[in-house]
């Protein structure tokens, strides 16, 4: 008797765990399935998905459709369309891309503002310098952006600038509690004081004006930090070519040596 209820318990734990997987792996599926509009905007307005080979490709896609069923994508005076729905999911990808089970926990929802604004979150007027934020307080966990601002940074394919990207390097940032500079949740522990003497030396040649870095990296290591990756995700080869320790650090941080060379 004792026999026959160790094997029914054991039967139905099988069962239960069958189950969830096979919910798990359905669930995934449609989380995970991008519409075949969206692969066609992405291919035609992002460079980092146009240079990925055809399996990374599809883990791009999957990744993207994840995110945008995770966080919730809220228009502010403006619709928020296919275009901009592809566009920053494509940013919160491609600084954690070589990373496939980071998650972006600090953050629930991305508010959509037609253009610039200023801290107050004022749309008017004429001093609305702010293209994207994070927000605190009572707006923690969310992400607001200028839509202006989102497909600028994928339109201009000369510049060095992508402020969706720099708001989710951000959180990436800010996820070990402290928004400094300092990506310790990607850093190995050995690069983080070379890392740190690198963010000065570069900070002091921006303010020296010997440096082609956007002046706003100048303000503080967060922004640095912010600021560059945008230049080593937007311009790589150039970054590469003026700046190789910079590129070199970043790709460690990054890990885009693993995806490029597989």
């Amino acid at each position: 008797m004792q026999n026959i209820i160790i094997f029914f318990l054991f039967a139905t734990a099988l069962f239960a765990f069958l189950f969830r997987l096979s919910a798990k792996s359905r669930k995934k599926k449609f989380i995970e399935e991008l519409p075949g509009d969206y692969k066609i905007l992405l291919l035609q307005n992002v460079m980092f998905y146009q240079k990925l080979s055809e399996p990374y490709k599809l883990q791009f896609e999957e990744r993207v459709q994840h995110f945008l069923s995770s966080v919730r994508i809220t228009g502010v005076g403006t619709e928020v369309e296919d275009i901009d729905r592809v566009l920053i999911g494509a940013s919160a990808i491609i600084p954690i891309f070589a990373f496939p089970d980071w998650e972006y926990i600090n953050l629930h929802e991305i508010l959509l503002y037609p253009e610039t604004f200023n801290e107050q979150f004022e749309q008017t007027g004429n001093d609305r310098p702010v293209m994207g934020m994070i927000g605190s307080g009572a707006l923690n966990h969310v992400m607001i952006l200028s839509k202006h601002a989102l497909r600028e940074g994928f339109s201009n394919k000369t510049d060095k600038n992508n402020t969706a990207l720099h708001e989710f390097v951000h959180l990436i940032d800010k996820t070990d509690g402290d928004t400094d500079g300092i990506p310790e949740v990607f850093l190995q522990h050995r690069y983080i004081l070379p890392w740190v003497e690198m963010m000065r030396k570069n900070i002091k040649d921006i303010m020296q004006d010997r440096s082609d870095i956007n002046p706003y990296g100048a303000t503080n290591q967060a922004e640095f930090f912010a600021v560059v990756s945008e230049y080593f995700f937007e311009r790589p080869d150039l970054m590469q070519r003026k700046h190789p320790e910079l590129y070199n650090m970043l790709e460690a941080i990054f890990k885009k040596d693993e995806v490029d060379n597989s």
